[in-house]
């Protein structure tokens, strides 16, 4: 028969979880957002400074040093900010996840003690 009182505490038990979930979640997306701010403001600011620096050389050949020198520290950074974002984005997965791990262990349990019976 139809148990109010266990209904109501499995409703209880899935907003707890989703609750945690979207918390992870928001405090995640903050973090990549904060982080991809900083980083783009960092690249224009050594930008700008590249640009200085280059408008006062005097020679074509250290005009292409200096250039040669931003490009690779910059695709260096580019590189290194990708990795770290993705890393990132791979811990907020995984922190999204856990607040279901227990209830779909306990729901699996469920279905095997329901299916050896």
């Amino acid at each position: 028969m139809f148990n109010f009182e266990d209904a109501n505490k499995k409703s209880k038990e899935t907003l707890d979880t989703l609750l945690k979930s979207y918390a992870s979640l928001t405090k995640a997306y903050q973090a990549i957002a904060t982080e991809a701010a900083d980083y783009s403001k960092k690249s224009f600011e050594d930008s700008v400074a590249h640009l200085e620096k280059i408008s006062s050389v005097k020679s074509v050949e250290a005009a292409f040093e200096l250039q040669t020198n931003f490009v690779k520290s910059a695709y260096e950074g580019y590189v290194a900010e990708a990795t770290k974002i993705g890393e990132m984005y791979a811990e907020l997965a995984k922190d999204a996840y856990k607040p279901y791990e227990a209830p779909v262990a306990k729901a699996t349990a469920a279905v095997k003690t329901a299916a050896a019976a």
